[in-house]
């Protein structure tokens, strides 16, 4: 068990014993450790299956801002909007100066820093639970803050909260969320904001995003963001979902790597291995979209180790907060920061959404925790695990690049679609010692280039990512 299983298994419990659908972002294939069941959890009724069957029209809501227009609707202090091929948001000239004390290494530095603050945004659902993302570059001697205030539904307003430290490197700043994070009503896992009690009917009505850019003094830098948004998602507590009738079936050529090949690499990062299915699947979607890091980049990678780019994507995933590379928005970040490379953390309703995605050559990255005998095939069972949905076949099963796999040769799987669909889309399950888990309700990556095709473009704007 790595260093991170242990902090992802009281995450879990504490969301379940909170009474809440969130689940903690996926952590590796490992075994589930004990945990108090949840408030109230019960079983949600299997509607009738259809092929336009989905979770709801309204439980998910993404917003996000990546136009010239949105970075000029904005407030900004300091911060400017810059037009052209990719329009961003950069830092002018400085708000103000200050000393950031950093927690990993306790090295204290002054940054000048400008900020932008979006309008308010109230999603299509009020929220039981917001993931935000961003996409930007942070050129050595920069770094970003990501910050999100809310308004309840009974008018109250949260704190603003701080849902990322982040730079691309690690020679500034450790890139790090922020822990014990609430005001008694909603707290902070990591990367997810989420109502501590969803029975209660309180949920979040609207949000602000607050980004801050940080800069050597005197420096003329500046990180660039092309895209900053959030998920706001409302998805009840269910142990299963109706299932879906299979469309088309289309496999995608996507690379395949195993994590457990990097057993025992790097303990810095988490020791490789069942710690970096998350990191692992990212690269495989980074270089099916033909990108990757360059020999310089992967210089500082043992030459005996193969695979050197999953050793990069885990370095430049982790967070060192969590101690592990299962951090959601900071893996999207990592893909984005490849050329002309977008990438979001969103919840899709249903099985049809992702074959929505596949059938536009999209592939994704998928969240799901399970027992050994809930999936056919898998071998394990995972108390929170990442995955690459490259395909289906004729009969609909998912065909799957499983990173948890001994080889890079054994890495595609082909898993019974009832069974998948069901592991990846219910908020609530039975671990195997009969205790109530909290499961990710459809959490999924999706990565895509700058210009899609204009097939692509129709089936991300379905779903509300461009």
């Amino acid at each position: 068990m790595t260093s991170s299983t242990p902090r992802r298994t009281v995450l879990a419990a504490a969301l379940a014993a909170a009474g809440t659908a969130a689940a903690a972002p996926a952590a590796a294939a490992v075994p589930e450790g004990p945990a108090a069941p949840p408030a109230g959890a019960g079983a949600v009724p299997a509607a009738a299956a259809g092929r336009d069957h989905d979770s709801g029209p309204g439980l998910v809501d993404n917003r996000f801002w990546s136009s010239y227009t949105d970075w000029r609707c904005g407030g900004a202090a300091g911060t400017k909007a810059v037009a052209g091929r990719r329009p961003g948001l950069v830092l002018a000239h400085p708000a103000g100066r200050t000393d950031y004390t950093d927690p990993h290494t306790g090295r204290t530095s002054a940054w000048e820093y400008a900020s932008w603050t979006s309008p308010e945004h109230t999603p299509a659902v009020p929220a039981t639970e917001v993931i935000a993302s961003w996409n930007a570059r942070t050129p050595p001697g920069t770094w970003l803050q990501v910050e999100l205030s809310g308004t309840y539904t009974d008018t109250t307003a949260t704190p603003w909260y701080v849902l990322g430290r982040w730079a691309s490197g690690d020679g500034d700043i450790r890139r790090t969320s922020v822990d014990d994070q609430t005001d008694g009503r909603s707290t902070v896992w990591t990367d997810t904001l989420a109502i501590d009690d969803t029975a209660s009917g309180l949920r979040l009505a609207s949000y602000r995003l607050r980004l801050t850019l940080y800069r050597v003094p005197g420096s003329g830098l500046t990180p660039t963001v092309w895209r900053l948004g959030a998920m706001a998602s409302d998805v009840p507590d269910r142990f299963t979902v109706p299932a879906s009738e299979p469309g088309a079936a289309r496999e995608l050529a996507v690379p395949r790597y195993s994590q457990n090949t990097h057993v025992g690499q790097y303990p810095e990062y988490d020791n490789g291995g069942e710690a970096w299915c998350s990191p692992t699947s990212s690269q495989m979607i980074v270089e099916y979209w033909g990108r990757r890091p360059s020999a310089e980049e992967l210089a500082w990678v043992n030459p005996d180790f193969a695979d050197p780019q999953v050793c990069h994507a885990a370095r430049h995933t982790f967070d060192h907060q969590y101690e592990g590379c299962g951090n959601w928005p900071f893996n999207a970040a990592y893909a984005a920061t490849y050329p002309d490379m977008n990438a979001v953390v969103t919840r899709l309703r249903s099985l049809t959404e992702l074959e929505s995605l596949i059938g536009a050559g999209i592939p994704a990255i998928t969240s799901q925790s399970f027992r050994q005998e809930e999936l056919t095939g898998a071998g394990y069972g995972t108390s929170g695990h990442l995955m690459t949905v490259i395909g289906f076949t004729p009969d609909g099963d998912i065909i799957a690049n499983d990173p948890a796999s001994p080889s890079n040769e054994a890495v595609r799987r082909v898993y019974r679609r009832l069974e998948w669909e069901n592991i990846w889309l219910r908020t609530k399950r039975y671990d195997a010692n009969g205790k109530v888990r909290s499961g990710t309700g459809g959490i999924c990556y999706v990565f895509w280039p700058v210009r899609p095709t204009p097939r692509q473009r129709r089936a991300l704007q379905a779903l509300g990512l461009v």
